[in-house]
């Protein structure tokens, strides 16, 4: 059902005919799930203040993307992951703090927490979540329902986040800039010209007037698009920003005179080649959408908006023509002389890797480190000289957080061999079909008297869709089990007894979904019998791995990334581990051995991080955290060091 238009228009009391009130439309009543009680595999309806958000990109397709993480009084957070091809249809958000509602908004579970991804009729309301002001949505959609009652939901939404939620981001106004900042920045397009095919160059004012020198692109006028006019009587107060890689499409497409809130853009401290002792600012929107970074366009009636305009109008640009500054002086003949190829350069140095957290730390030297009490952690900056192992698939492991043990994943041969020795035992039929399971029975040709059986999990009596559906197989061969998987969702693996169903060995994976099979830990498994899947079956089962693993007694190991990196930052060498799911390549450890996709985009990010062939001179940058811990070897302590809160740069993947 679409949502319809409603307008509620407050006059006074008058007499309604009882016809005219049949032919009065009557909103449809939705009911709004709070964040604490989601469940995955449902459609639902929700309320949420953002708490962080990415401003619309080019995804990998040919749709926009948005991702925005929002909380409640819950105090349970979603990061919802949007998909549109309309740029439009994609929620309106413009700051930290801003209520959304969204309406059939699927809601998935992943890695035991929960996400939010667009289905089918998803859609979407914003609103401004600063107390007290005017409760408009913003939306591109002419037909949505909207109750009081919902007003009282935003009212309240935006009391509790005024005092729970961290609304005040990284503005600043270019009169409060500092060098080496992350900021977000509200202001006016006043010029655009394109630089090469992977910059575009803004030229932007707020009416306030940046206290350091700061960098003027070089372009020809011809390129330069905006009234020159005005470009020059505003040229104290203008600053060149230059934006890269992803967000240049959408830098071309930006009318000039327009109002943007550009984010996480990153003010640099640079110094003249001829005149190194000179220092000016320099304002880059580098690529990726780390930290949120992008650009909003901002609508006229936005309060932000209309409080720019009233500060723009009442700027005096007389006297500020009059003071003219080393911006627009001295700085003209310094920077005369320099190319956009050696701002190109410096932007090159920037690091393959970002950080996720502690940005507040400052860069540690390796030898200060080398040289330090354990434990500590760092930040560092330095590149990666070798690393191991170098054929990739060997980096994968298997994990058991219990025991902290570490072990290879498993050879299918393997596995096969194992399904191969149960399926020399013919199915007991006495066990066959339970009040919480049917089963069938298949011979196969030319294979003996091999028998194949298939118990269907139920839920309230009776059977689900194939692709939500849990079998438990006995006498199935690997090659049988595969295909098998392509039409259900999950399946156990079992043999039978004389008594009841049970799992394999834990040499062999105790459940398979789609490609990926989960493994049990056999020292800290404590294994029930398959009766206690009945449980699941009850409820609405959405057959989660952990669920599944918990009510077996079943200890899951996770499947992690673990490498050793040789890192030199010119002071010093150490070896870091990398100790990893799916953070830093964000590729998930689980599916990189049975995907050659991903295992060609983990050898491209690698040879991105470390160039075969390449002096250590000319090796990018990796910014990392680390920290320092001691293991015993022996009798002796040997001091380790591990990568942490470290993520492979977006523009990189």
């Amino acid at each position: 059902m679409q949502d319809q238009l409603f307008m509620y228009i407050y006059t006074k009391p008058s007499t309604v005919t009882a016809s005219e009130t049949a032919s009065m439309p009557v909103a449809p009543k939705y009911t709004y799930t709070p964040l604490n009680h989601l469940k995955g595999g449902t459609i639902v309806n929700l309320y949420g203040a953002v708490k962080f958000f990415k401003p619309p990109y080019i995804s990998k397709g040919t749709d926009y993307c948005s991702v925005v993480t929002i909380v409640d009084q819950s105090n349970v957070k979603l990061t919802c992951t949007l998909f549109n091809g309309n740029l439009d249809a994609l929620p309106k958000i413009y700051k930290i703090g801003d209520i959304v509602r969204f309406h059939r908004i699927k809601i998935r579970e992943y890695n035991e927490q929960m996400q939010g991804i667009t289905g089918i009729g998803f859609a979407s309301l914003t609103f401004d979540g600063t107390v007290g002001a005017p409760i408009v949505p913003r939306t591109s959609s002419k037909s949505y329902s909207f109750t009081e009652e919902e007003q009282k939901t935003i009212e309240e939404l935006r009391m509790w986040a005024a005092s729970n939620l961290s609304v005040c981001g990284p503005t600043a106004k270019l009169s409060g800039v500092q060098p080496m900042l992350f900021f977000d920045l509200t202001c006016q397009l006043v010029g655009k010209a394109e630089v090469d095919g992977s910059s575009f160059l803004l030229k932007v004012w707020d009416g306030t007037k940046c206290p350091y020198p700061s960098w003027k692109v070089l372009v020809e006028e011809s390129d330069l698009e905006g009234d020159k006019v005005l470009i020059h009587q505003l040229r104290n107060l203008i600053v060149d920003i230059l934006v890269y890689d992803n967000h240049v499409k959408l830098a071309k497409s930006l009318k000039v005179g327009s109002f943007l809130r550009i984010y996480s853009l990153h003010t640099k401290q640079a110094s003249a080649e001829n005149q190194p002792d000179v220092s000016y600012v320099e304002f880059h929107l580098h690529g990726g959408t780390c930290y949120g970074r992008g650009i909003r366009v901002l609508p006229e009636n936005n309060p932000d908006v209309k409080e720019l305009k009233a500060f723009m109008d009442s700027v005096n640009l007389t006297e500020s023509q009059n003071v003219e500054s080393m911006s627009s002086m001295e700085l003209d003949g310094i920077f005369g002389s320099l190319s956009y190829q050696s701002y190109s350069e410096r932007c090159q140095q920037l690091s393959v890797t970002v950080l996720t957290d502690h940005q507040h730390l400052d860069d540690t030297a390796l030898n200060t480190i080398l040289n330090s009490a354990v434990p500590q952690q760092y930040r560092i900056r330095a590149k990666l000289r070798t690393f191991k192992p170098q054929k990739l698939y060997q980096s994968v492991k298997l994990y058991c957080s219990k025991c902290n043990s570490l072990q290879e994943v498993p050879d299918g041969d393997d596995f096969d061999l194992i399904l191969r020795d149960c399926a020399a035992t013919a199915p007991n039929p006495e066990v066959h079909n339970s009040l919480w399971y049917d089963s069938a029975v298949w011979d196969t040709e030319n294979q003996g008297q091999r028998k194949i059986a298939v118990h269907f999990v139920k839920h309230d009596e009776l059977l689900q869709e194939p692709e939500d559906t849990l079998i438990m197989v006995q006498g199935g061969t690997l090659k049988e089990i595969r295909k098998l998987s392509r039409r259900f969702k999950c399946i156990i693996p079992v043999r039978s007894t004389k008594e009841d169903l049970e799992l394999l060995d834990l040499s062999a994976p105790f459940l398979l979904q789609g490609k990926i099979w989960h493994y049990g830990c056999k020292q800290c498994s404590n294994q029930k019998t398959i009766q206690s899947l009945s449980s699941l079956a009850e409820e609405e089962p959405s057959w989660e791995p952990t669920e599944i693993a918990r009510v077996l007694g079943i200890e899951p190991l996770q499947y992690v990334f673990v490498m050793k990196f040789t890192l030199d930052d010119g002071t010093g060498a150490l070896d870091a581990y990398l100790f990893d799911y799916e953070k830093f390549f964000q590729i998930p450890a689980s599916e990189v051995l049975t995907s050659s996709l991903l295992q060609e985009k983990m050898e491209m990010i690698m040879k991105i991080l470390r160039p075969p062939g390449t002096k250590l001179d000319d090796l990018p940058w990796l910014e990392c955290f680390i920290r320092s811990y001691n293991v015993k070897d022996g009798m002796e302590q040997q001091v380790c060091y591990q990568i942490f809160d470290t993520m492979v740069a977006e523009d990189v993947i």
